[in-house]
């Protein structure tokens, strides 16, 4: 299957839609509109990436108690958990543009407050900090669904694979830029926060040169459309929300601890910051043609791909902890949820109509952002107090999850199938 699920035209009402709009069918792929909001993207995990591998060392020389490091990252994803539904409500209002663009001036602040959390040694502050860049990441979730909008309706899975690419600057730029600023200062990683507000301007200037066509701007309260119950209750968006939730998950409880856990065994940053690298590389770099993988075998099989790719992460991770192993297992960690959760994201799209968007959008992007809450704190908890294999063996169970729910909504199209061609 190609993201269509069983009981739901090939070709939906809000597609054909599309398809009536002229100007729709005018849009090239590579237009400009789609190649800054790549941009866009790349500015944005240069954010997430360079706060992944350094707010856990902040936080652990900062923090109290070891058992705390990640509390700090934590505070990232909690507040992109408790943003999701403001970020509904100003995208509803404002429209994609505006709403985008008050997320960078976020981070902007949020970075700047980090920075001086660093400088004063405040470690509340720095999570403080961490929780108010949430808001950002909210709205950086978003910008794969925007993608969809900038294109064709039958270019849809390229567009938010190639959105979701436009990560690999981030995963150049990111842990290079940790490593590179760490010590332009005496206080540690104060630069890189730095530089990061700066990264902020620059995207607040491209986001302006980006039109999103009036077509798409939501003009309907956020109740319209099915109750959200409705929505969540099919089988599609559930597995669309485990696919995406879960995959984020094992990905933020191994790539969070990882920083740490090289620390713990001697191994100098500049290793950390190429596992990161190559980490975000196998994030990213799919995304050149995971949309014409999930057009071509199905999305189901993509996303059961990304589940063996996590398996054997976890496999080689478990084999010891010299730099090749933390490399390799986390790069296929990479590949694994790139291919989860850009056909999670596709999945997700076939469940809902135009004027469901935002409160669907926010329902997929809450489920993920409170996964990744829980693991931040438990990777920092875990690989302090049990360990590197610990933490590891603990990942199965998400990715087992997973694996189930998959061949149940597998289950569920075939038996569908045969009903309608009986």
């Amino acid at each position: 299957m190609n993201g269509n699920v069983s009981g739901y035209p090939k070709v939906k009402p809000w597609e054909i839609s599309r398809k009536l709009t002229p100007m729709t069918e005018k849009i090239p792929f590579f237009n400009r509109n789609l190649v800054l909001l790549i941009l866009c993207q790349g500015l944005f995990l240069t954010n997430n990436v360079t706060f992944i591998a350094i707010n856990g060392l902040v936080g652990l020389s900062l923090s109290p108690v070891a058992w705390m490091a990640t509390l700090p990252v934590m505070g990232y994803v909690v507040g992109g958990a408790f943003s999701t539904s403001i970020v509904a409500k100003t995208q509803n209002y404002f429209g994609r543009k505006i709403s985008f663009q008050l997320g960078l001036l976020v981070a902007v602040f949020s970075a700047l407050l980090c920075a001086y959390a660093a400088y004063s040694k405040n470690f509340w502050l720095l999570v403080l900090g961490t929780f108010i860049a949430g808001y950002y990441s909210a709205n950086g979730q978003l910008y794969r669904f925007a993608a969809a909008e900038l294109t064709v309706a039958s270019q849809r899975d390229k567009a938010v694979s190639w959105v979701l690419a436009g990560g690999i600057l981030g995963a150049v730029i990111g842990p290079n830029l940790a490593s590179w600023t760490k010590n332009i200062f005496d206080t540690a990683f104060l630069g890189a926060y730095l530089t990061l507000s700066v990264a902020g301007c620059i995207g607040i200037i491209v986001m302006q040169y980006i039109h999103f066509p009036d077509e798409f701007k939501t003009k309907h309260a956020l109740s319209a459309g099915r109750d959200l119950k409705v929505i969540l209750r099919q089988p599609v968006f559930m597995v669309a929300i485990i696919g995406a939730s879960l995959g984020y998950g094992v990905m933020n409880l191994l790539m969070a601890a990882t920083p740490l856990a090289m620390q713990i065994c001697g191994l100098p940053f500049s290793d950390t910051a190429l596992v990161l690298e190559w980490h975000v590389i196998g994030m990213f770099a799919p995304g050149f043609f995971t949309g014409s993988l999930i057009q071509r075998f199905g999305t189901l099989k993509i996303m059961g791909v990304g589940v063996l790719l996590n398996l054997a992460c976890i496999a080689i991770a478990l084999t010891g902890v010299a730099l090749q192993q933390y490399l390799i297992a986390l790069f296929l960690l990479g590949v694994g949820w790139n291919f989860l959760f850009t056909g999670a994201t596709s999945l997700a799209m076939t469940a809902y109509r135009p004027e469901e968007r935002d409160k669907a959008q926010a329902a997929i992007n809450f489920f993920v952002f409170a996964t990744m809450a829980f693991t931040s704190f438990g990777s920092g908890a875990i690989i302090t107090s049990q360990g590197w294999n610990i933490l590891n063996f603990g990942s199965l169970v998400p990715v087992l999850i997973t694996a189930v729910a998959l061949l149940w909504l597998g289950a569920q199209n075939r038996k569908n199938n045969r009903t309608q061609s009986a």
